[in-house]
C-alpha cells in the first residue's frame, strides 16, 4: 500500500479503532496522539497546547475571536502577528505534512484531510455512526454520563467542525470532501476496516 490515509469521524463513532486497525493491517504507521507528540517535540509547544486549540472551538464565534479572525487572510498582517493557537496549528500541520512525505500512513483527524489535499497518494474517510450506536460507545468507553451523553456528543461533532471549518476552506463532514464515507455501526468495525481496505487497494 503506497497511499496516505485520513480518517475523520464523528465523536464516538468508532473511527479511531476503525483508523488503528486500517494501520495494523497494513503494517504502516498509525498516527493520533502520536502526531500530537511529534509536533510538541519538533516545534517545542507543550503537549497540552495542542488539545487547547481544539477545546476551544466549541463556540464558531469565539473561536474566531480567539484564534484571531485575520490572521490568515489580511495583506496588512505579517506572520509574525499570528496568535498563539495559530503557530500551534501551523506546528501541527508542518508535522503532518513531514509524517506524510515518510510514506503510507493512517492519520486520524486534525484536518489532515485539507492540509494534505494537494497530494495524489491521499485517500479521505469519513466514519459516522447512528447515534444509539455513539450513546453506547460514549458511555461504555468514554464514561460519559447518561444523562447528559447526546448533549456531549453534539458539542463534540460540533468542536470539531468549529475547529476544521476555521482552518480550512471547507466544512466538516460535508460528503464531497472525502473519498469514502462509511457507517461504521452497519456492520461493525471489523467489517468496516475490510471496506475500506478494499477500497484503497482498489486504487492502487
Amino acid at each position: 500500500m503506497n497511499k496516505i490515509v485520513t480518517i475523520s469521524r464523528q465523536y464516538a463513532s468508532g473511527g479511531r479503532e476503525v483508523a488503528e486497525k486500517l494501520a495494523m493491517k497494513y503494517g504502516i504507521p498509525f498516527y493520533d496522539r502520536e502526531l500530537i507528540a511529534r509536533a510538541a517535540k519538533e516545534s517545542g509547544f507543550a503537549e497540552a497546547a495542542f488539545d487547547n486549540i481544539e477545546m476551544k472551538a466549541t463556540n464558531s464565534l469565539l473561536y474566531s475571536i480567539a484564534m484571531g479572525m485575520n490572521a490568515y487572510g489580511s495583506p496588512d498582517i505579517g506572520y509574525t502577528h499570528l496568535s498563539l493557537d495559530d503557530r500551534i496549528y501551523i506546528a501541527q500541520s508542518n508535522a503532518i505534512k513531514k509524517i506524510a512525505e515518510e510514506g503510507p500512513c493512517v492519520i486520524v483527524g486534525r484536518c489532515a484531510d485539507y492540509i494534505l489535499r494537494e497530494r495524489a497518494d491521499l485517500i479521505n474517510i469519513f466514519i459516522w455512526s447512528s447515534m444509539p450506536y455513539r450513546i453506547k460507545r460514549a458511555i461504555e468507553r468514554d464514561g460519559v454520563e447518561e444523562e447528559n451523553v447526546e448533549e456531549t456528543i453534539l458539542k463534540m461533532d460540533k468542536r470539531r467542525a468549529n475547529y476544521y471549518n476555521y482552518h480550512s476552506i471547507e466544512k466538516w463532514g460535508v460528503l464531497t470532501n472525502y473519498h469514502l464515507a462509511i457507517q461504521n455501526d452497519f456492520r461493525g468495525v471489523d467489517k468496516t476496516v475490510e471496506v475500506i481496505k478494499q477500497f484503497v487497494d482498489s486504487m492502487e
